[in-house]
């Protein structure tokens, strides 16, 4: 069977009905060979056509059945880094999940840890921070994204440049306050400004477990951490609390208790889109005015709305998920010793970080990135759980979940 060319394939598109172009496209996948292979995993790992050189090295892998060492060397391409990391990790920084934002700490963090093969875990509760040591760069600051903007437009190496630092030696956080990318400034702007910081809990859940709230909804747990601002009768009527708000409060109000100190504070007459904001912590000792306690003024807001609720007093924290239908997202997934509840944001995010929904998820992400679709049938799932297990395998190196899942979706 003759394999069509790129140009043939694009003109295709134009014209084939779309079943018949599928079929047309497996056909190729099914007889392409270790150059065509080379070639699709280059363009999907690195985001960049490879030079020859680098092709007909990858090819040589291929044909020593040595395909991971030819995604290695995909993976060493600078655009690896600058361009599939940043575009997959960027959505994950803005409430509008838009890859068309600038650089930030919360990116660069992701993508250091995943350069340096570390537990990609430690991302959601680490001390943790990566800048870069470019000469002529801005310092780092915790009121401004000035530095991470200058890499970008001037076109810093991320994969040459990135150096770890503690987070707590540059933002004025304790470091036991400290929670990845989490506490990173980026986050902080686009999830801890103004609300309630639940916002900050639900994109955590939605952007690390691959779970929005409607997933995780479940109406026969205890409600009784919901807070005050939470209506019991919306609209008059107690039906729909008790059928739809008291399914995702229940189980996100006592985890987000784990935020209570945590404000994002900027001027909102100068600035009132929080340009040039820092993120705040109620360390210990501090009293908010609003409240006499460490807890942000923000977990009162509206606390008419309903008295008999609940008051935030600290930040400890409970998972109520470990029960019920939620339990299959594998609380403590090859962490025996975690307990379901705890003291702060960086022992609730590890909670969230050791659960299996959390290793899936990457998985699944890097899956949508590489294959270019979702997993689709009974063959995919499958495939999915077996990186899974072999990305807990491999100390939770994200770089493996990219060896596995480039392999699987090569063609043959």
């Amino acid at each position: 069977m003759i394999i069509p060319s790129t140009r043939l394939l694009s003109r295709l598109t134009q014209y084939l009905p779309v079943g018949l172009l599928a079929l047309t496209l497996a056909a190729t996948d099914a007889n392409a060979g270790s150059r065509e292979q080379a070639l699709q995993i280059h363009n999907r790992v690195a985001g960049v056509p490879p030079t020859e050189a680098v092709l007909l090295q990858m090819a040589a892998q291929i044909d020593a059945g040595q395909t991971a060492e030819a995604v290695k060397i995909a993976m060493n391409n600078e655009a690896f880094y600058s361009v599939t990391l940043k575009n997959m990790a960027t959505p994950w920084t803005n409430r509008d999940q838009t890859v068309f934002a600038p650089l930030n700490d919360y990116v660069a963090t992701i993508i250091g840890l995943v350069r340096d093969n570390a537990d990609f875990r430690t991302a959601l509760y680490d001390d943790v921070i990566y800048t870069s040591n470019a000469s002529g760069l801005p310092a780092y600051s915790n009121a401004n994204n000035s530095h991470y903007e200058a890499i970008e437009s001037q076109g810093v190496s991320l994969k040459d440049t990135l150096v770890r630092r503690t987070q707590s030696s540059l933002n004025g956080l304790p470091a036991d306050a400290t929670s990845g990318v989490i506490t990173s400034r980026a986050a902080a702007k686009a999830f801890f400004i103004a609300g309630t910081n639940r916002a900050m809990f639900r994109f955590t859940l939605l952007n690390h477990l691959c779970r929005d709230l409607e997933q995780v909804h479940d109406t026969s747990l205890v409600p009784d951490f919901i807070r005050q601002d939470v209506s019991r009768s919306p609209g008059g009527d107690s039906r729909v609390f008790l059928n739809n708000c008291i399914g995702c409060h229940n189980g996100m109000d006592p985890m987000a208790k784990a935020y209570a100190y945590y404000d994002y504070e900027f001027d909102i007459n100068g600035d009132p889109d929080g340009i040039n904001g820092a993120i705040h912590y109620n360390g210990e000792g501090t009293l908010d005015p609003d409240t006499n306690s460490r807890v942000e003024k923000k977990y009162r807001i509206n606390s008419s709305t309903f008295k008999p609720g609940y008051v935030t007093t600290n930040d400890d924290w409970l998972n109520y998920w470990r029960k019920g239908q939620n339990s299959y997202l594998g609380w403590g997934w090859n962490s025996p010793t975690l307990t379901g509840s705890g003291t702060g944001a960086k022992s609730m995010n590890m909670e969230l970080a050791h659960s299996k929904a959390f290793a899936s998820c990457q998985v699944e992400k890097v899956f949508q990135n590489v294959c270019l679709r979702k997993p689709g049938d009974a063959t995919d799932r499958a495939k999915i759980e077996e990186f899974t297990q072999n990305f807990a395998a491999n100390n939770y190196q994200l770089k493996q979940v990219f060896i596995d899942t480039a392999n699987y979706c090569k063609g043959q």
